[in-house]
């Protein structure tokens, strides 16, 4: 620790609203635990479900909250036995309970985190945690198999840019959802079709390309009245992975589909108190990194961001309010 400041930087939500409420504070460096690493924050990256909850609030949040889920940085101290040890670069997904990553130091339970490869810089290892976690747990869920349809909904997103990459590694078909200026994206990405979800007619479109029965698979990412929309693309006893929750299924429509339904939660791992969940997470972290190292998998564009109050308001304000293309990375140091 002597190579350590005793206190650090970090940026508060005082309070949960629409006017994203970000301070910029100091703070005492946390002091380490068994089994927990003290990392130095080099990078952070900012998810559609960090703005979304700093506007909204979470029930386990104290205030003022610290955000931020998915973070790199450089291990900087750990007890003597612990692994990864000093000077290693590390990838995690942080408890969305407990107070988030943007900060200069964290404390981080040692069999969470993921070594980066020396192939894949650390801004590039930050935006790939709980958009492709996500997408690895949805395709799980789906038991996708060759030759079967997926369809992804809102597929402009980050989720949708991993689980195009990785259902066609699995040799299934891959259709999305999306408006028209994505289109082209996705299809580089793997889609063999992307339909403008925006333009009328998409049900006869659909009809033409895969016929009446309906999608083997899909994938929800919005969540609401869209995952029963999705359902009615459904074929019979398909599967149906949804990300951000869903309405109450029409009796109806629940007899006529009879859908088999995964909800896909990364941050779950850590609010069900899962050990093995939380491992599962350094896997599905360690696979990601490998398989970018690799180039089997496309990473996302980057928008790097400074480690101020105004940026990150205006990055979190952008993340509900448009496609963000390139993913907002905050650069701690």
């Amino acid at each position: 620790m002597s190579a350590v400041n005793k206190s650090m930087k970090v940026l508060e939500l005082v309070q949960a609203g629409e006017a994203f409420d970000l301070r910029c504070a100091e703070q005492q460096v946390p002091q380490l635990g068994a089994n927990e690493l003290l990392v130095a924050i080099d990078y952070v990256a900012l998810n559609h479900v960090d703005a979304r909850l700093a506007q909204e609030g979470f029930s386990q949040w104290h205030y003022p909250h610290i955000l931020g889920l998915d973070a790199v940085g450089t291990v900087v101290d750990a007890p003597k036995g612990v692994f990864p040890n000093k000077g290693t670069r590390v990838l995690f997904n942080a408890c969305l309970s407990q107070q988030g990553m943007l900060k200069e130091y964290a404390v981080v339970p040692s069999h969470s985190v993921s070594v980066i490869p020396d192939e894949v810089s650390s801004d590039v290892a930050v935006s790939l945690p709980n958009a492709g976690m996500a997408a690895l747990i949805a395709l799980n869920k789906l038991q996708l198999q060759p030759g079967e349809s997926l369809l992804i909904n809102s597929a402009q997103g980050a989720v949708a840019h991993f689980a195009i990459q990785y259902a066609k590694q699995q040799g299934a078909q891959v259709y999305a959802f999306a408006q028209k200026p994505h289109q082209k994206r996705l299809e580089k990405l793997g889609a063999d079709l992307a339909f403008d979800c925006e333009q009328e007619g998409v049900c006869e479109q659909i009809k033409r390309e895969i016929g009446n029965a309906g999608f083997d698979c899909i994938i929800n990412t919005q969540g609401g009245e869209t995952f029963l929309e999705d359902l009615q693309h459904l074929r019979f006893c398909g599967r149906i992975a949804c990300l951000n929750g869903f309405s109450t299924i029409p009796e109806q429509l629940l007899f006529e589909k009879a859908p088999n339904i995964g909800v896909v939660s990364v941050s779950g791992a850590w609010l069900s108190n899962s050990l093995c969940a939380q491992q599962h997470l350094r896997f599905m972290g360690e696979q990601l990194l490998q398989d970018v190292a690799q180039k089997r998998i496309q990473a996302p564009e980057l928008n790097i961001i400074d480690f101020e109050v105004a940026a990150v308001r205006d990055a979190l304000s952008m993340l509900l309010t448009q496609t963000c293309t390139k993913r907002p990375i905050i650069k701690i140091r």
